[in-house]
């Protein structure tokens, strides 16, 4: 039987990345963006019968509306990749109200609401799931100007381990990938931020993270979807509450 995954923010960067892979390991895989564009062109783009859908997840009943809709288009859930989220880049002192409220709403609050719409489906279902949430190495050390971001990562570690202990008993595990250095928008957009803020350059922060990595290199969508494949096969059936790295070994400065 062809298993169903959720990927939220499959339009594009890490993503795109992770749906890919799930689509070669042989899941139908429903492609969730704020851009449904975007998310059609790459669940077409996959194959598996693979849909996009869209999905703005600060929105509590989006969310339970995605999952509903994909259960009616394709019959059950098995996978849910929590993997939408941005970054913002200014000093703790600096950050607005309204700006801290905005990544708060989408880093955890659509956090939640994907594990409590997932976790609904999978207790009706009664054969268990995996959930799977996008967390950061900033979620295990904060980074200068990224604090407010580090802080919602932060909190996706912890809702994270909370999670695994509460749904353990239907079988339901919930994890964590943490990525680095990625090579995606997201990254081009937080260089030129600090480029401002420091007078320098684009492209020479993110070559002094680069630098930092003890593989050399700057880390690929591929690079995190290949731990998203392991988190949600049956061979890591015994692990939950984790968040983990993959980070191509960075050096904390």
């Amino acid at each position: 039987m062809v298993k169903v995954a959720v990927v939220t923010g499959g339009g594009q960067g890490i993503g795109e990345g992770i749906v890919k892979q799930l689509a070669s390991d042989g899941f139908t895989v429903a492609v969730a963006d704020l851009n449904k564009d975007n998310a059609t062109k790459v669940a077409e783009e996959v194959g598996n019968e693979s849909k996009g859908y869209y999905v703005d997840i600060s929105n509590h009943d989006d969310m339970f509306k995605l999952v509903d809709d994909v259960v009616r288009d394709f019959g059950q859930l098995d996978v849910f990749v929590n993997n939408a989220g941005i970054a913002q880049i200014a000093a703790i002192v600096d950050a607005k109200p309204e700006e801290i409220t905005k990544i708060f709403n989408i880093n955890v609050n659509g956090t939640i609401y994907g594990i409590q719409a997932a976790a609904k489906q999978f207790k009706k279902q009664g054969k268990g799931g995996k959930i799977i949430n996008a967390c950061s190495i900033a979620g295990h050390q904060a980074v200068e100007l990224l604090g407010i971001y580090s802080a919602t990562k932060f909190a996706v570690r912890g809702i994270t381990q909370a999670a695994a202990k509460e749904l353990a008993k239907d079988k339901i595990t919930v994890n964590a990938y943490c990525p680095g250095i990625v090579l995606t928008p997201m990254w081009d957009q937080i260089d030129a931020a600090m480029a401002k803020i420091y007078d320098r350059p684009l492209g020479e922060t993110k070559q002094e993270y680069i630098d930092g990595i003890a593989l050399g290199r700057g880390e690929e969508p591929a690079d995190v979807a290949n731990l998203v494949s392991f988190l949600a096969d049956e061979k890591s059936n015994y692990i939950t509450g984790q968040s983990i790295l993959v980070d191509g070994g960075i050096n904390y400065v």
